[in-house]
């Protein structure tokens, strides 16, 4: 498993097929089929399909994806965070996602704090999006407090949703490794 980055209290790696079990019961939580999509994981061999053709895949075709967000020492796989570079933006966007029994612990932030560092440090990106539901306003008030700026409402696919914009140029000292 690639270890992308260490906090204090995370390991942010790369997903496998190992962690089919944790995607199927993310991808399934009642959040993540409200505020981000119902992406029909049903079952074991549907979240190894979606590991290959979403995670891995962007893994290989960009250098980059989402992550697994595991506790350090533990082992225990918490949520997801990392960038997802998609066809309706012009950039990459952060993405996160916590398994219900691990929000309001800190997790959120700490791993999406890191991931920007990895993403202006490492990747060398100038500017990072992210996109929110309407009514994600948790969401919305985490990327606000890891510098990203309302931007809009735009309509991606059938959804409208909110941009957010995180212009590293301006802001690039806060992340800095």
């Amino acid at each position: 498993m690639p270890i992308i980055i260490e906090t204090e209290r995370l390991v942010i790696r790369e997903i496998t097929p190992d962690d089919a079990p944790f995607v199927l019961e993310l991808l399934n939580t009642p959040k993540f089929i409200k505020y981000i999509a119902d992406r029909g994981v049903r079952t074991i061999e549907d979240a190894l399909r979606y590991i290959d053709e979403r995670f891995s895949s962007g893994y290989v075709a960009n250098g980059y994806g989402l992550y697994a967000v595991e506790l350090k020492g533990e082992g225990q796989v918490v949520g997801t965070c990392g960038f997802v570079r998609r066809d309706t933006l012009p950039g990459p966007d952060i993405g996160f996602a916590l398994l219900p029994e691990f929000e309001g612990k800190g997790y959120g932030f700490e791993s999406a704090s890191a991931v920007m560092r990895y993403g202006l440090g490492t990747l060398g990106f100038d500017r990072v999006l992210a996109i929110t539901s309407l009514d994600n306003d948790k969401s919305g008030r985490l990327l606000e407090k890891l510098g990203f700026k309302f931007d809009e409402i735009r309509q991606l696919g059938k959804e409208a949703l909110k941009v957010y914009v995180f212009d590293g140029n301006a802001e690039r000292s806060e992340y800095q490794l």
